[in-house]
């Protein structure tokens, strides 16, 4: 970017650019020593990526891409695993789970795998991971909690933990019941005759040995170095030994996580780091209000959007407001879809600071596609309720008739929204159509809008087909135009909402309009 451009980026109020400068402010300016801005995310795989991760991941990567604009200090992105924490119970969704529960209390990657296709359930979570964010084409260095403690790399800070035992544990015993305070160490041996991570007490440390002593489940009384993979940290000190060891300049969590952060951020001061700029998102909520749980399957998982909508719409998602909670239910995807096609469609036309304000900007590296979709996702919809159609082509017939240099060829991506259309059709609005019968002042008024299409030009426009519906609402007493349309949608489509109908009825035919009010007006159900 050029300096003015520079410039803007610095003074937008997109939140990426506002994240970069604020993390530029606190470098002043300036490269780290170790050389590069460490960006990092964290996952605990003992399940399965989700949508959380694609959302942390994406947004840490548009704060990383908007600081790379605002300077040339080299980046890097580390996509980190706790695989080395004790499997605590055994996922729903795995095969051979009675294998698995065998392995209760074992790091992940000393568990075989369930799978069947790798040397750890660890190994098998973590290439799912990579798999999960190469398809998204993310930039990133994949690290393991495992690799990290046995080669060596955390055995410094490690020690460093250990000359501050006392220290942490001021840190720590306060938030902790009284039971748990009782056998609390931030150090979790692995048990040599074992393999399980323990909870265990200790009752001596030696800070110049580097080694703690514990009693472990048999009641004999351990010594064990702290480092090279002997022990591993309780995951909010070692949250904070993360931080301190690897230098870690930025990272994102969930507002859940805030007194858990506030913990690391002490301990990380502690062994002498300084904690990341930290960035608090909201939690996501069901259609009730109600805050995602995985255990309770209340939300939609990435594949599930996938089902429904682009991945563009789903990062859209993500680009807003990220620290206001959002509800994530299947009803907010067509909104984001239409939202996205419109961001694009006004970005060529926007002045620079609003181009570097639009969400499209962002979800493509300041270089957004070149696209015309010439109808809306909410209108495909629409369509696909009005046709029921059983294949692409019925729905590419009406298209090409409103859109006549519209094909599948020619316009890939309308063609990827006919059958996310289809797709969400079935699923959501099929299952819920609930047509009614007109009353009898509708009846009236029905009757007027057939006379009335009968007598428009065959070239008539959608602006046009609106006010011809508007002032037929007005001629027959609807005082609230919302009334004429909601009663126009139950009954011509079987939904309480639906679509601006003069747009609807250029796309569907004004002659297959017709027919649907003829048959309504002959006593038939259009559920038949």
């Amino acid at each position: 970017m050029n300096p003015l451009d520079t410039e803007l980026a610095l003074s937008s109020r997109a939140w990426p650019f506002e994240e970069a400068g604020r993390l530029l402010k606190r470098l002043n300016g300036k490269t780290p020593e170790k050389g590069y801005v460490l960006f990092e995310t964290g996952y605990g795989p003992s399940g399965l990526p989700h949508i959380g991760t694609f959302g942390e991941v994406f947004r840490t990567t548009l704060v990383r891409r908007a600081f790379q604009r605002l300077c040339n200090i080299p980046t890097r992105l580390f996509a980190f695993s706790d695989d080395m924490d004790g499997l605590r119970k055994v996922p729903d969704n795995i095969p051979n789970a009675d294998m698995v529960s065998a392995h209760l209390g074992k790091p992940l990657t000393a568990i075989p795998d369930p799978f069947g296709t790798h040397e750890s359930f660890g190994a098998h979570m973590n290439h799912r991971l990579q798999q999960f964010l190469d398809r998204f084409g993310f930039e990133y260095s994949f690290k393991s909690a495992t690799e990290c403690y046995k080669s060596g790399l955390f055995d410094t800070t490690l020690l460093r933990v250990l000359a501050q035992y006392e220290a942490i544990q001021k840190i720590m015993l306060p938030t902790l019941g009284e039971e748990r305070r009782a056998t609390y160490s931030p150090f979790m041996p692995i048990c040599p005759k074992t393999g399980k991570v323990l909870q265990a007490p200790v009752t001596t440390t030696n800070a110049e040995k580097g080694t703690i002593t514990y009693t472990d489940e048999d009641g004999e009384s351990v010594e064990t170095p702290v480092t090279g993979g002997r022990c591993k940290l309780q995951w909010k000190p070692d949250w904070g030994m993360r931080w301190a060891a690897l230098n870690v300049d930025y990272e994102m969590h969930g507002k859940d996580l805030i007194p858990s952060a506030q913990l690391s951020a002490k301990i990380c001061r502690v062994l002498g780091g300084t904690p990341p700029e930290l960035f608090v998102y909201e939690l996501f909520l069901d259609e009730h209000g109600q805050k995602i749980s995985k255990s309770k399957g209340n939300g939609i998982t990435l594949d599930e959007w996938l089902r429904y909508a682009t991945p563009e719409s789903l990062a859209l998602y993500m680009y807003q407001s990220p620290k206001k909670a959002k509800r994530l239910h299947f009803d907010v995807i067509p909104k984001h879809v239409d939202e996205y096609l419109s961001h694009l469609q006004n970005i060529d036309a926007q002045e620079e600071a609003k181009k570097l304000a639009n969400p499209v900007w962002h979800i493509h590296d300041g270089s957004p596609p070149a696209q015309d979709i010439p109808i809306s996702f909410n209108l495909l919809l629409n369509l696909t309720s009005a046709c029921n159609p059983e294949d692409k082509s019925v729905l590419w017939g009406f298209i090409t008739r409103y859109a006549p240099d519209a094909t599948p060829e020619k316009l890939p991506e309308l063609d990827m929204l006919v059958g996310y259309a289809m797709a969400y059709y079935e699923d959501f609005i099929k299952p819920t159509k609930l047509y009614r019968l007109p009353t009898a002042a509708e009846k009236d008024a029905l009757k007027a809008l057939a006379t009335a299409l009968e007598g428009l030009e065959i070239s008539a426009t959608a602006e046009t087909i609106q006010n011809t519906i508007y002032e037929i609402g007005k001629s027959h007493g609807f005082e609230n135009l919302r009334d004429w349309f909601k009663a126009l949608y139950e009954i011509l489509l079987g939904q309480e909402q639906g679509p601006r109908m003069g747009s609807f009825i250029a796309l569907y035919g004004v002659n297959e309009t017709l027919q649907l009010i003829r048959r309504v007006l002959r006593g038939e159900s259009l559920a038949a």
